[in-house]
């Protein structure tokens, strides 16, 4: 197939990027910044129709977005513009050329009162302006292009990048006080398994919302607790408070883990979460 990877600069976009290409793909990557990668900015309406025409592909794959959580808090419009409009241009762009699009969105879109996991056709009701921007998006996709693919997930993690793991992991080796949230519960999600399923889905035509997370949600406390304790850091206290005593821009949604039932109607199924972190770990050289 002939696919697009906007974001291809970014981790999620350059990982696509190798697995597609290794399978045989004709890929290519567009990005705002980044080395091979052509030159594109989504929220820019000529440009992005023009480029998705040129290029002609069968699959557009869209990770591209505005993820600061708390600089969306700060800037809503700019946050609706990447995110929103921005997914609306790619959605056009494809839809004119007869081209799918997968938008990679959040489980942010949800407001986390339910007591269970989020399923794929759960009311949304976004309580930020993050979740708002990637419910825009997916709003503005599924009305303008059929072939769409929604695929939600939640707290990734990648190498080479700024993260949870690798923040928490840093402060704790330089004995730094960690206090942790115990009430924002979702999903650990290993970049490398969303990239493999994503793959994956491309190739079945079934299209529709999706939620790709590593099986199995936790806090963040006990998120942290986890890894910490698999480097060998058992003896590092780590405070638990609630997110009312960590102030920040964006209020996240409490309880917001995704249930995968539409993936699993289609063979896809990620592995649970602790084996994606203990594979992320021995990958970075953190396990003896």
């Amino acid at each position: 197939m002939r696919i697009v990877v906007t974001g291809a600069a970014g981790r999620l976009g350059s990982k696509l990027m190798t697995l597609l290409r290794g399978q045989g793909h004709q890929v290519t990557g567009v990005d705002v910044v980044g080395e091979g990668v052509q030159t594109l900015d989504i929220t820019d309406f000529a440009a992005t129709r023009a480029a998705i025409g040129d290029i002609n592909p069968n699959v557009v794959i869209h990770p591209a977005a505005w993820t600061d959580v708390d600089g969306c808090a700060r800037e809503p419009e700019k946050a609706i513009a990447i995110n929103g409009f921005g997914t609306q241009h790619v959605a056009v762009a494809a839809a004119h050329i007869g081209a799918a699009v997968v938008y990679v969105s959040s489980n942010e879109v949800f407001d986390g009162t339910l007591n269970r996991p989020y399923r794929e056709y759960d009311t949304t009701n976004p309580i930020n302006p993050y979740g708002y921007s990637k419910w825009v998006g997916e709003r503005a996709l599924a009305q303008v292009n059929p072939k769409h693919y929604i695929v939600r997930t939640s707290w990734l993690f990648a190498h080479g990048g700024k993260n949870f793991i690798q923040a928490v992991l840093n402060l704790a080796k330089q004995g730094k006080p960690l206090r942790v949230v115990t009430d924002e519960v979702a999903n650990p999600t290993y970049n490398d398994d969303l990239a493999e399923a994503i793959t994956r889905l491309i190739v079945t035509e079934r299209y529709g919302t999706y939620h790709l997370v590593n099986e199995g949600s936790c806090s963040r406390w006990a998120f942290a607790r986890y890894f910490l304790d698999k480097v060998g850091l058992v003896d590092t206290p780590v405070e638990k408070i609630i997110v009312a005593q960590w102030p920040r821009p964006s209020i996240p949604p409490t309880y917001c883990g995704l249930a995968n039932l539409a993936g699993k109607q289609v063979g896809i199924q990620l592995r649970p979460w602790q084996q994606a972190v203990d594979a992320f770990l021995e990958a970075e050289g953190f396990l003896a």
